[in-house]
């Protein structure tokens, strides 16, 4: 309840920051300052680096997220997606005096404890444990990789992490430890940059297991301790859990070097958008900018109707009546008929978001000979938008039609032989009726 009251208070009381829009914010593939769009049509954001993709993986808002910077503990996504290709989740994790002491953000293992993975993975990424990230990385270093000492098996984990983000596609990413401390004697060339760590991220929600513990507020792991077992509690530094609609995780970070970061994710029921903010002006503004992406998003996503035409059949389609009719498909079986035909599904909708532009059809029609039946498939029509296909439907007939009978069979083929001298038509030509309303 504590931790929920502070998410609140942080989240509606945020810290003065420099919120802003940029001219070379991208969105939806184009910049702002290109496409004219307003101020009130794009996020406000602190962040100097951020990164937003709807469900399918697109990016819908990027600010310079090619550039490399720190990520601080947003590192150990990458952490545990290299130890969950390494070992079993009920492999043990032996906690070393190294890690014990290793500082900063810790789940307080003790040096002796030893745990199995999956609950390490979950002192790694509720309470963002630094000791955690190095007793998985000596444990498996040792066990799995067959490093000798403590510093080999960090090193032999970190380049595993690595090998994993080049194999992901990330192209200016480099890690020299698992927990993402940057200072002292951690100070380096590791960073990344938000594209990549969208990449990383995006992986990792890919495990059921992952998704769950980044899920949870708090948690209870049972640790072997001094010959008997200890319950340690650990929170989570993920402030929007609970407090914010459909947020399920990911990862906190914050170092002088980084700055404020946090890797975001949000599901409410149509699948999972990501965001990624580095170097926000503070940790709650990090919060903020991940809400006021996520908020942007929805509010500019709609549910967009198929079917638009000002031409109805009394016919009952997939339970409606009257349906529109969107196309007139020739037969070609005759001279000059056509059937009219609506979508399988008259009411059908497809989930746009608005900013990707103004969405466009394309038809195809079936050689459907000189017969047809109500509800038959007579062709199919394909929608598209940011010129990618976002819908695709059946197009199906709203009348019956019997094939020419033996009269018409002979007069319809002395037609054609005239038009040899001619020219005039031999079928009808099919025609669309459906409009694709603006949305921007």
């Amino acid at each position: 309840m504590l931790c929920a009251l502070i998410a609140a208070q942080a989240l509606l009381c945020p810290a003065t920051a420099a919120a802003e829009v940029k001219g070379t914010d991208v969105v939806a593939g184009t910049t702002v300052a290109s496409r004219s769009l307003s101020a009130a049509e794009c996020p406000s954001i602190d962040a100097k680096r951020a990164m937003l993709v709807d469900e399918e993986g697109r990016a819908v808002f990027e600010r310079n997220a090619d550039e490399a910077a720190n990520i601080a503990s947003v590192t150990k996504v990458m952490t545990a997606v290299v130890a969950r290709e390494l070992a079993p989740l009920d492999t043990r994790i032996t906690v070393t005096q190294n890690a014990a002491t290793v500082g900063e953000s810790s789940a307080r293992l003790m040096a002796g404890d030893v745990l199995r993975l999956d609950d390490a993975l979950k002192a790694l990424m509720i309470p963002s444990g630094n000791d955690a990230a190095v007793a998985i990385a000596e444990s498996l270093g040792r066990s799995v990789l067959g490093a000798a000492t403590d510093e080999e098996a960090n090193l032999a984990f970190v380049a595993k992490m690595n090998e994993k983000a080049a194999e992901l596609g990330c192209t200016d990413t480099l890690f020299e430890n698992a927990h993402g401390l940057d200072a002292d004697r951690f100070e380096g060339e590791l960073h990344s940059t938000a594209a990549d760590v969208m990449k990383i991220v995006a992986c990792a929600m890919q495990d059921e297991f992952f998704r769950s513990i980044v899920d949870m507020p708090s948690a209870q792991l049972p640790v072997e301790r001094g010959g008997a077992t200890a319950q340690v509690e650990v929170i989570s530094t993920d402030l929007l859990l609970g407090v914010y609609e459909g947020a399920c995780g990911v990862k906190t970070g914050f170092t002088e070097n980084a700055g404020p970061c946090f890797a975001g994710a949000c599901n409410r029921g149509d699948g999972y958008i990501y965001s990624i903010v580095l170097d926000s002006t503070s940790e709650a503004q990090r919060f903020t900018d991940t809400t006021t992406l996520f908020d942007w998003y929805y509010g500019h996503c709609a549910d967009y109707a198929l079917a638009h035409s000002e031409v109805t059949a009394d016919v009952q389609i997939d339970g409606q009546e009257p349906v529109p009719v969107v196309a007139e498909v020739a037969l070609s079986g005759w001279l000059d008929k056509t059937v009219p035909a609506t979508f399988a599904d008259p009411d059908a909708t497809v989930r746009i978001f608005e900013l990707d532009g103004n969405v466009s059809q394309s038809f195809e029609f079936y050689d459907m000979g000189g017969s047809v039946e109500v509800g038959e498939v007579v062709g199919k029509a394909t929608f598209w938008q940011r010129n990618e296909p976002i819908a695709e439907i059946d197009l199906v007939s709203c009348e019956d039609v019997e094939a020419p009978g033996a009269l018409e069979v002979l007069h319809i083929a002395w037609e054609r032989f005239l038009s040899l001298f001619t020219g005039a038509p031999t079928v009808a030509s099919s025609s669309v009726l459906n409009d694709t309303p603006l949305v921007l």
